[in-house]
């Protein structure tokens, strides 16, 4: 069983669909003894560091998270939750993966919107999934490249697209709209 965690910032329906696509049916909880019935989590998000981190202090998930042992996946937002600081409102994160969440350089062409391509190391997670492919991406933020980065890419500056210590992964990428490869991003991360 799969759990999408709800935080209350979370880009929950699109998850949601591509699951189904999997022929999978998750579950949509903001509760630990959810989670800790199910496989996997995937925690995605969308909004501001700050906010989202408050709303897991509120539902009492911050060491939860911290002390999971089974598959998780952070989406975008929920990857860079992963790390231990933000300068998005100077935010204090989960602090699972040792890196640091920056604003990308003042540029007229921030925020990073569209399709880029990643270099990935042929971790499991990448299993058919070619060297140089396209996903979409949708963020002012980036996760400086870190010790646990299995995959860049360049926007601006080089950057981790994919990170994984232990069982935490983390996708600044959003497989659900990333087509067919985000598929099967989420198809790989299933079958770990």
């Amino acid at each position: 069983m799969i759990a999408i965690l709800d935080f209350g910032a979370g880009n929950i329906t699109s998850v949601k669909n591509l699951l189904y696509h999997l022929n999978v049916e998750p579950i949509i909880t903001s509760k630990s003894d959810d989670l800790l019935q199910v496989d996997k989590v995937i925690f995605p998000g969308v909004g501001h560091a700050d906010f989202a981190m408050n709303q897991l202090f509120e539902l009492q998930l911050v060491e939860f998270i911290k002390s999971y042992d089974k598959p998780f996946l952070g989406i975008c937002l929920g990857f860079q939750l992963l790390c231990e600081f933000s300068e998005e409102g100077n935010t204090h994160c989960l602090g699972i993966l040792p890196a640091k969440v920056k604003k990308f350089p003042d540029l007229d062409v921030v925020p990073h919107v569209g399709w880029n391509e990643i270099y990935h190391n042929n971790h499991l997670i990448f299993k058919d999934i070619p060297q140089n492919s396209d996903f979409y991406f949708v963020h002012s933020y980036y996760i400086e490249v870190n010790p646990y980065c299995i995959a860049k890419t360049n926007y601006i500056l080089e950057f981790c697209a994919v990170a994984n210590r232990n069982n935490f992964y983390g996708v600044q990428f959003h497989p659900e709209k990333s087509a067919d490869l985000g598929k099967i991003i989420l198809k790989n991360f299933l079958n770990l």
